[in-house]
């Protein structure tokens, strides 16, 4: 089934404030993400409750969407964070319908066929944003429930290999400098 964005979410921005070091609440930015999108960092409580609204509280399954900048990027939020705000670098994506996962939704984000065609409408030279109009009507395939949960699980195998990939290359890195380093230490020996 295709359909727009917007006919299965609704969508708002991040709220402004100035994090103080210390509150209730966290206030989610993009330098607490990695390129990929994953919570990097221990999250602290910075941002007092007071005057936030409960519609700006993120729930379980929301999908923060980074729109601002070059590093775009989506990442579900789940209950077993902090109590949380999204700055007004997301956009936050709460779908409306149990037709689609939200970790699939994230997925067909971070899709680079659908970053490209988002990034080809973004506005701005020295920031460039992605609309919240843009994003609306963007247009997502949403296959059954058990196709995106097979998409998911291929997706996280394939990162698990990439990532394996990279540990044996470091490793053998490291093997075969120890290599040269004890044939110098033989010929010199």
């Amino acid at each position: 089934m295709k359909t727009l964005i917007k006919d299965i979410t609704t969508i708002q921005t991040g709220l402004f404030a100035k994090p103080t070091g210390f509150g209730e609440l966290v206030y989610l930015q993009s330098k607490h993400f990695d390129e990929y999108g994953q919570l990097h960092s221990v999250l602290h409580s910075d941002l007092g409750a007071k005057g936030i609204t409960e519609k700006h509280l993120l729930k379980d399954g929301d999908v923060l969407f980074a729109a601002k900048g070059t590093k775009n990027f989506a990442a579900v939020f789940e209950n077993h964070n902090e109590p949380s705000v999204a700055s007004t670098s997301f956009f936050v994506i709460r779908p409306t319908n149990n037709k689609v996962l939200p970790q699939y939704l994230a997925w067909f984000l971070n899709n680079q066929t659908t970053l490209t065609l988002l990034k080809g409408q973004a506005i701005g030279t020295s920031i460039p944003s992605i609309s919240k109009q843009v994003l609306e009507n963007l247009e997502i395939t949403i296959p059954s429930i058990e196709t995106q949960k097979a998409i998911l699980h291929i997706t996280k195998l394939r990162n698990k290999e990439k990532t394996l990939k990279q540990n044996i290359e470091t490793l053998r890195e490291k093997q075969i400098h120890q290599q040269i380093i004890n044939a110098i230490n033989r010929y010199h020996g």
